[in-house]
């Protein structure tokens, strides 16, 4: 097959009805694929169909699977974007904090790969993408939580690739630096200033740019690439 010839595909993105997910989702709507994201509230990008899906429960898992396949047909691209944060200093840290962040960011996206792989393995084809974070390869003081648990995502990967990989099915990670996101957009100017400073590209990223790779490696042209970490950082996070 040549990269000009456009396979149109199932595809499914977790936390896809805000930011990065949702400059995803609205990437492979466009590019003509049939989308679905979940959401625990909101909806995806126009020409999506959303599903109520909370990545922490199995049984809501497998019953937004069960609503996609039954819609869409099965998933054969998987993005697992979906996160929370809870940033506070380790020693102020709660139990719950940690494990709260853990259960939705890894174990989450645990829930939805063993779910996706089902249908992957009977077609003998699956693109999964697991959407970690720059933090998650250098840490980050104030989020032992959320760098823990981006950090978890590239073992997953890695072993996925290791126990799928002879079946059609690739699983990589992407890891974005700073993006520009309404959350970005409220810190204090000087406060950018110092971070953009920080990022050898001077600027943080589109959630469009973000968005565009996950569709490239999700692609027949990125088949042979798998276990791999992507950093879309502007060269933040070098050498890790």
């Amino acid at each position: 097959m040549t990269s000009s010839e456009f396979v149109c595909r199932t595809v499914l993105v977790t936390g896809g009805n805000r930011g990065i997910g949702f400059a995803i989702a609205a990437e492979f709507v466009a590019l003509g694929h049939r989308v679905a994201v979940t959401a625990r509230s909101g909806a995806g990008p126009v020409g999506s169909l959303t599903v109520r899906a909370d990545v922490t429960d199995p049984l809501s898992i497998d019953a937004a699977f069960t609503e996609v396949e039954a819609a869409i047909g099965p998933v054969e691209i998987l993005v697992a974007n979906a996160g929370i944060t809870k940033d506070t200093l380790l020693l102020r840290m709660s139990d719950d904090d940690f494990t709260s962040v853990i259960d939705t960011n890894l174990s989450g996206a645990f829930r939805v790969v063993k779910r996706a792989s089902k249908g992957m393995l009977k077609a003998r084809y699956g693109r999964i993408v697991l959407v970690s974070s720059v933090v998650g390869l250098l840490g980050s003081a104030g989020q032992i939580n959320y760098s823990a648990s981006k950090s978890g995502l590239i073992g997953l990967a890695r072993s996925v690739t290791r126990e799928l990989g002879a079946r059609g099915i690739t699983a990589n990670v992407i890891a974005p630096g700073f993006v520009e996101t309404d959350m970005t957009a409220e810190l204090p100017e000087a406060q950018q200033a110092a971070y953009k400073k920080s990022i050898p590209a001077g600027r943080f990223a589109s959630s469009e740019e973000v968005a565009k790779v996950v569709a490239w490696l999700a692609g027949d042209d990125a088949g042979y690439i798998s276990g791999a970490v992507i950093p879309v950082d502007g060269g933040l996070g070098m050498g890790h």
